[in-house]
């Protein structure tokens, strides 16, 4: 059973800059999965529990309101239903990395930065990652 981090917020409306920037975090940064209004979930690891502590700082210094919780599922939804999510995420990035590796033979450096940042919110090990490994990899050695 994986225990998950749901992170639960309220960011005043106006400036609508702070909402905006809490939902980039989320969902780009961080590669959060919403799982129901302003219900945000990760897997529980030690950088995911932190980076979602820092983001519960920081919504508070933006006058709003957060909290924090650490759950299991019992009933409903599965456990694999979530990581297939968090693994479809992932992929449609890693698709787009490669798509730009051999239609556009793009700049190596970006995408290689690119790849990173993926890497960094691929929390299940998708197997596309490490095509675009390999990928970036071989063009390199191109």
């Amino acid at each position: 059973m994986k225990v998950w981090l749901h992170l639960h917020y309220k960011v005043p409306r106006n400036p609508t800059s702070r909402r905006v920037y809490v939902w980039r975090k989320l969902k780009k940064r961080l590669g959060a999965i919403l799982l129901h209004d302003s219900v945000w979930i990760l897997p529980k690891n030690p950088w995911t529990l932190e980076q979602f502590e820092w983001l519960v700082m920081e919504i508070k210094e933006m006058e709003g309101e957060a909290s924090l919780w650490e759950a299991s599922l019992l009933l409903g939804q599965k456990d694999e239903n979530l990581i297939q999510q968090f693994i479809a995420q992932v992929n449609e990035e890693y698709q787009e990395i490669l798509n730009d590796l051999y239609v556009e033979k793009g700049d190596l450096v970006s995408l290689s930065k690119r790849y990173q940042r993926v890497k960094m919110i691929d929390y299940f090990d998708s197997p596309e990652g490490i095509k675009v490994q390999e990928a970036i990899k071989k063009a390199r050695r191109n």
